[in-house]
Formats: C-alpha cells, sequence, structure tokens
C-alpha cells in the first residue's frame, strides 16, 4: 500500500461515518476489546440507552457469528490473491442518527444456501411473527454441529427491528463471501 493510499482509505473510512473498524481472525480477547471500544465510543456520542442497548446487543449477536460460524481455516483463492478463510470484516457506521453494523465473512456454497433460506424467512415475517418463529426454533431443541441453535440471525432482526440487508458473492470453487447490513434505529 502506498503512504497516498493511506489517507485515501481514511477519507473513504470519514465519508462512510466508520466508527470502527477491524479485518482479521476474531478472537475471544478481540470480541471483548470492541465491546469495550464501542460501549466508550456510544458514551462519548451521548446516545440514548435505548440506542446504547440496542447497538450493544445487536454488535453482541454480530460478533457471535463471525466467532462461532466462521466455516474454514483453509487459504482460499479470492479472485487474484490468497485469502485466510478464517479472517472476517466488521465495521459500524453511523449514518443520519441511525447505526449501522456491517460484517463480512468467507462461508461454504452449501451452508450459505442454508442460510439464504433462513435469511429470506426472517424478513418475511413481521415483529410478532418474528417473535413466535424465535420461540418456535428455542423450544425445538436442535442444535448445529459447532453447538449452535441458530436464533442469532432472529435474535438480530428482532433486536434491531428492522430487516436484514445481505449479499451472497461468489469467490471460488467452494465458498462465497457473506455480506451483513444491519441497521439499528
Amino acid at each position: 500500500m502506498t503512504l497516498s493510499n493511506i489517507y485515501n482509505l481514511y477519507k473513504t473510512l470519514e465519508e462512510e461515518s466508520i466508527l470502527l473498524s477491524f479485518k482479521g481472525v476474531f478472537t475471544s480477547d478481540l470480541l471483548t476489546s470492541i465491546l469495550q471500544i464501542m460501549e466508550s465510543k456510544l458514551s462519548y456520542l451521548e446516545e440514548s440507552p435505548k440506542i446504547k442497548r440496542k447497538v450493544f446487543n445487536v454488535l453482541v449477536e454480530c460478533l457471535q457469528n463471525l466467532y462461532h460460524h466462521i466455516d474454514t481455516g483453509e487459504i482460499i483463492q479470492d479472485g487474484n490473491h490468497m485469502a485466510d478463510g478464517r479472517s472476517a470484516l466488521l465495521m459500524i457506521a453511523r449514518v443520519n442518527g441511525s447505526f449501522y453494523i456491517r460484517t463480512g465473512n468467507y462461508i461454504y456454497n452449501d451452508v450459505s444456501v442454508e442460510l439464504e433460506r433462513r435469511l429470506n424467512k426472517i424478513n418475511s415475517l413481521e415483529k410478532e411473527d418474528l417473535k413466535l418463529y424465535y420461540q418456535e426454533v428455542l423450544g425445538d431443541g436442535l442444535r448445529s454441529d459447532k453447538g449452535t441453535a441458530g436464533l442469532g440471525m432472529i435474535d438480530i432482526a428482532r433486536k434491531s427491528g428492522n430487516k436484514l440487508e445481505y449479499q451472497f458473492l461468489d469467490v471460488g470453487v467452494n465458498y462465497r463471501f457473506f455480506c451483513l447490513n444491519v441497521k439499528i434505529d
């Protein structure tokens, strides 16, 4: 990266109103640090307790998804460069009084199909139906091979109060890059 690119990156982060950005491998220590940083930033911004709670709760769910659901430790051929499959992206922005939590991570193609199905279902539900769906999934007692019940995305939609914006980008033979944008207002 040239030195002028550092400035260009800074300007881009400013233009996009990015409060926090991280790209790399998410560890439990890093999750704790990110939560502490955002708690401090939210206090500095003098947000209402209700908004602070919503942002914090959604952020916790998003971080847990990144920590628990990174599918691969493999090196992935992504276009002309190699990428660490454990690496992920987190950005938090504040635009016109709304917060946006944006994440991105590599995911196996076959896993992405089921995730996309679940996200479509979540986005098709209204607030009360989403609550019932949450209780239904919680009640069925099924756990993934990673020990989770699949409640994270439902919880994110419920706590944010908004539909989940997402996209899957094809990046290789076996992988897609999952992009998630959650609006909190």
